[in-house]
């Protein structure tokens, strides 16, 4: 069931000891206390009283209003080398009183909560109060650009962008009114261009940049607000893959030579949980991963997709998928390209449909049978074949490859551009069978590493990385065709697999970027992060 709306609306209270005040759309805004140059040695020092005081009323999914007052910091640089502060920038709301009753924030969890839509560039420059953040092409208001700055898309790629970073934006509302400390940074995006006509948030700019906001955030505990070892991240379609991304390299190695270049803090940038609602990620397997899934369902237009292409991509992940090893859960055994729509059916599809039919009035549930007879309900409990599920989600969104485009046309050929190239090819396939006219048709050789970079899996299965998250929320609906099914399940299975804690299931007849449980995810934060009721809270 669709949960009820969260809303807000905002006044201003007053302002910390050291704050400014500016009125924009007749609201008293707070200023950051001091402009501080980026080089100095004080840049990455979090100044706790730049702050403004402001009261909101929150509506929680069960319709009760909370008045809610907090203080919150406006954009505040968290790399002392930014190639762009427009995008390289946070903002942090904490609350103080709720309902009336002061609280301290001292030792709540901490909701890091990007708004990353399509790996394109996120800023919270222009932010004024909680879940301000935005990409700055799809899935959020855009912000002002740098100066040095300007952004273009990559050839039709409106028809392949994910951009729905902001969709989850009411988890932030609702962390507040629990109590817990709502952090959410910018990041460079794949569209960022410099006066030169180099890409400069590409691959992989948006995982670097997030991670330096942890740093920032760990690097001044006892100043910020919040308990930096509680650190929860969250997002959605390319910002829910970043997010995983984020939670399976806590700490690796690997990304250091890009943060020493921006000048991140000497800090962890691990988290403690992960949200992740529709994870556009494993992108060299995602093509073959979306024609096992989707590779029989028509276009939107009623054309068929390209059978050959379809048939070897299928091929591909049968190979990829057995090579993987893993198993499914609750004791299913191996998974692989023959039993994984059983696995998916019995896991996820039928316990979705199960829980929303039940949540259905008698007449409401009668209804949608009779609409939807490939379902046998009985027993309290719904019922279907894969083939029959495969026909009533439909027309798939992508044309084939999915994401590597022969024609460089997908969001993520944008994604690993590099220099004054927009677009290229990230796997063998897509290059053997490009269609642009390319001199060469081989991935050039800085990509495969970059894939690394950008894949949680890799950090999973080919480099287990001790320093993960251990606690995962992964959503995804079942309805949403801008990736395969198996995508977040073979994340699940693979950190179930781990021993880690995995609080995975599908929403049912729900598209790309739902979330239908927002207070379920608020209250599984406070469950996983030990924090109890009342002015500081418990940890483990």
């Amino acid at each position: 069931m669709k949960h009820r709306a969260v809303k807000r609306r905002t006044v201003v209270m007053g302002i910390g000891a050291t704050a400014g005040v500016a009125a924009v759309g007749g609201i008293a805004l707070s200023a950051q206390a001091s402009s501080k140059s980026s080089s100095s040695s004080d840049s990455l020092k979090f100044d706790a009283d730049a702050y403004a005081k402001l009261t909101t009323t929150i509506t929680d999914t069960e319709g009760t209003e909370h008045n809610v007052t907090y203080h919150f910091w406006k954009a505040i640089t968290y790399v002392a080398n930014p190639v762009d502060a427009t995008y390289q920038s946070l903002i942090v709301s904490a609350p103080v009183e709720i309902d009336g009753t002061a609280v301290d924030p001292a030792n709540a969890p901490i909701l890091l909560a990007n708004s990353i839509g399509g790996y394109m560039p996120s800023s919270v420059a222009d932010a004024t109060a909680v879940g301000g953040g935005g990409s700055a092409m799809g899935g959020g208001a855009a912000p002002s650009a740098a100066p040095s700055s300007s952004t273009s898309a990559a050839p039709n790629a409106n028809a392949n962008t994910n951009t729905t970073g902001g969709a989850t934006a009411g988890n932030q509302l609702l962390a507040l009114a629990a109590g817990y400390v709502v952090i959410e940074p910018g990041a460079r995006g794949r569209t960022l261009k410099n006066s030169d006509g180099e890409y400069y948030g590409t691959a992989p700019a948006a995982i670097v940049d997030l991670k330096a906001a942890v740093r920032y955030i760990k690097a001044n505990q006892g100043l910020i607000p919040g308990d930096t070892e509680r650190i929860v991240s969250a997002g959605t379609s390319a910002g829910g893959a970043l997010s995983s991304l984020l939670g399976a390299s806590g700490d690796s190695p690997v990304y250091d030579k890009y943060l020493e270049e921006l000048g991140a803090a000497d800090a962890s940038d691990a988290v403690f949980a992960v949200g992740a609602w529709c994870p556009i990620t494993d992108l060299e397997h995602a093509d073959g991963a979306y024609e096992w899934n989707w590779g029989t369902n028509d276009l939107a237009t009623g054309k068929q997709v390209d059978q050959s292409v379809s048939k070897d991509l299928k091929a591909q992940f049968a190979e990829y998928q057995a090579g993987l090893k893993l198993r499914g859960l609750a004791g299913f055994g191996p998974l692989t390209a023959r039993n994984y729509d059983d696995y998916l059916v019995e896991q996820y599809l039928q316990p979705s449909a199960t829980r929303y039919l039940a949540a259905l009035s008698d007449s409401d549930r009668e209804t949608y049978l009779a609409k939807n007879t490939f379902i046998t309900w009985s027993g309290g409990r719904a019922a279907f074949a894969w083939d029959d599920f495969l026909t009533h989600v439909g027309a798939r969104k992508k044309d084939t490859p999915a994401f590597d485009a022969f024609d460089l046309s997908a969001g993520e050929n944008n994604e690993f551009g590099a220099g004054t190239t927009e677009t290229r090819h990230f796997t063998a396939y897509g290059a053997k069978n490009d269609s642009t006219g390319l001199s060469t048709k081989r991935v050039a050789a800085d990509v495969p590493e970059k894939l690394n970079l950008m894949n949680p899996m890799y950090h999973l299965v080919e480099k287990v990385n001790d320093r993960r998250s251990k606690h995962w929320w992964i959503r995804l609906g079942t309805s949403d065709s801008d990736t395969s099914h198996v995508i977040s399940a073979n994340l699940a299975a693979r950190l179930d697999n781990l021993g880690d804690d995995v609080n995975h299931l599908y929403y049912w007849d729900e598209g790309h970027g739902a979330n239908t449980d927002p207070g379920d995810f608020i209250t599984w934060i406070g469950t996983v992060t030990s924090y109890g009721k009342g002015k500081k809270g418990k940890r483990n």
